[in-house]
């Protein structure tokens, strides 16, 4: 038996630099599951998707699956969800009570709070993100991580965070994968400019912490320094990753003519839009692996869609729309293929970061075992607030069964599914909102 063990909260430091470990047999082999973390995020885009009539033949562009329960098949739209289908399960017919009151695209402000929100009520109410926040961010360092495309809090009914304190007040979303990458390893605001200086002068962040690194390894079992050495690759690629992602961000799309256009080779840009999302992903992946904190939000996008950052992602993926003027096309045959093809993109990129939880060890299971990920719209079609698309992943070891293709009545309010994962969070919270209970049909 070791003579020596980690604590669950070591750090690497270096030059100012904090970066956090992940789980290491050397921080407690016997760890009892109940004491591993649970974690919880959710993620949101805007306008809907494509929903072309069953049986039509742009039905394999429909969002929602084919079958019910246990018995379903994703359409082309979700595909790829089926590499993780064990761990997936997709809610049709759920929405906010309060959301079928307002406008068509004024609901992203209340994913997830579930309040009546409009342009004579500007005032909102604690997001479920932040109810568990206030219950376990004290057990890591950051109480829980506010992400977006477009960044800060955007304006009433548009929007540009997910996540409201408790007197309902927007929390300004971080856009910027470097200052959410130094946010991770500890820099504080004030430190920033200093701390780049050093950075400039040095090929990658692990080298400032890479002397605290060797004098570690060197104390790790070999199982353990695998992992060390998988984990610092992994941020290593995610820092690079950052830095190419950084340099594009801020450059707007060129104003172009229909014929400038279709002589425009894309493919030099068509990455953008994935190597963005897939940095987020990959930073909130980090997070959770180094337990820097349990509760994240991303809001992909905004319903702002003339100013967001995301209105051109289509665009730069070689599609002839934004994202609005692409949701308006889910009736009409080009458009459905269109939206579909998008919607196909977009769930691509959330299986990238499922898969990641999924390939992550830790303990008896994996990450993706202990962490809920909803992803979702809070528009079925553009305008229309009845019958959220909605993804819910993960937390197989906390009591959760998946494989699922679950249809609920209007009777049965999102925020029954909030209270749901507030409890696998072991916060206390029978109600949230307007909840009636828990989402049972999920429950192992």
């Amino acid at each position: 038996m070791r003579s020596w063990h980690l604590d669950r909260r070591t750090f690497l430091l270096g030059s100012g630099i904090s970066m956090a470990l992940p789980y290491l047999e050397a921080m407690g082999n016997q760890t009892a599951a109940a004491e591993l973390p649970a974690r919880m995020c959710a993620m949101y885009f805007p306008f809907g998707v494509g929903m072309p009539k069953e049986g039509s033949d742009l039905h394999k562009w429909r969002w929602f699956p084919n079958g019910e329960g246990k018995n379903f098949t994703f359409n082309e739209s979700l595909k790829s969800l089926e590499s993780v289908r064990e761990s997936v399960t997709i809610i049709g017919g759920m929405s906010h009570p309060n959301g079928r009151r307002m406008g068509g695209h004024d609901t992203g402000d209340t994913f997830l709070t579930g309040a009546l929100f409009d342009k004579t009520l500007l005032h909102n109410t604690v997001s479920v993100d932040q109810v568990a926040a206030a219950a376990v961010g004290s057990q890591t360092r950051y109480s829980s991580i506010t992400m977006s495309t477009d960044g800060g809090v955007g304006e009433p009914t548009r929007s540009s965070t997910l996540s409201y304190d408790i007197k309902g007040r927007p929390i300004p979303a971080m856009n910027q994968p470097l200052m959410i990458f130094n946010r991770l390893f500890g820099l504080a605001d004030e430190d920033l400019k200093r701390q780049q200086r050093r950075l400039r002068s040095a090929s990658s962040m692990l080298d400032l912490v890479m002397e605290d690194t060797n004098s570690l390894r060197r104390r790790l079992g070999r199982h353990d320094q695998e992992k060390l050495d998988e984990y610092l690759s992994s941020v290593r690629q995610i820092e690079q990753r950052v830095r190419r992602t950084q340099r594009w961000l801020d450059i707007p799309l060129p104003l172009l003519t229909d014929e400038e256009r279709s002589l425009l080779k894309l493919e030099a840009d068509s990455e953008a839009p994935k190597e963005y999302m897939r940095t987020m992903y990959d930073l909130m992946w980090l997070a959770f692996k180094s337990d820097s904190t349990r509760v994240a939000t991303y809001q992909i996008a905004s319903m702002a869609d003339a100013s967001s950052v995301a209105g051109p992602f289509p665009f730069r993926e070689g599609f002839k729309a934004n994202l609005h003027t692409l949701a308006h096309g889910w009736n009409k045959p080009e458009g459905a293929v269109a939206l579909g093809k998008w919607d196909k993109f977009m769930t691509e990129q959330l299986t990238y970061f499922l898969q990641r939880l999924k390939s992550t060890q830790e303990g008896d299971g994996t990450l993706l075992d202990r962490t809920m990920v909803l992803h979702g719209c809070s528009n079925s079609i553009t305008h229309n607030n009845n019958n959220y698309p909605l993804i819910f992943a993960g937390g197989n070891k906390l009591g959760l069964e998946h494989n699922h293709y679950v249809k609920v009545g209007s009777d049965v309010p999102m925020s029954n599914l909030f209270v749901t994962m507030l409890e696998k969070m072991g916060v206390e919270a029978p109600v949230f909102a307007d909840s009636t209970g828990e989402l049972t049909p999920i429950h192992a």
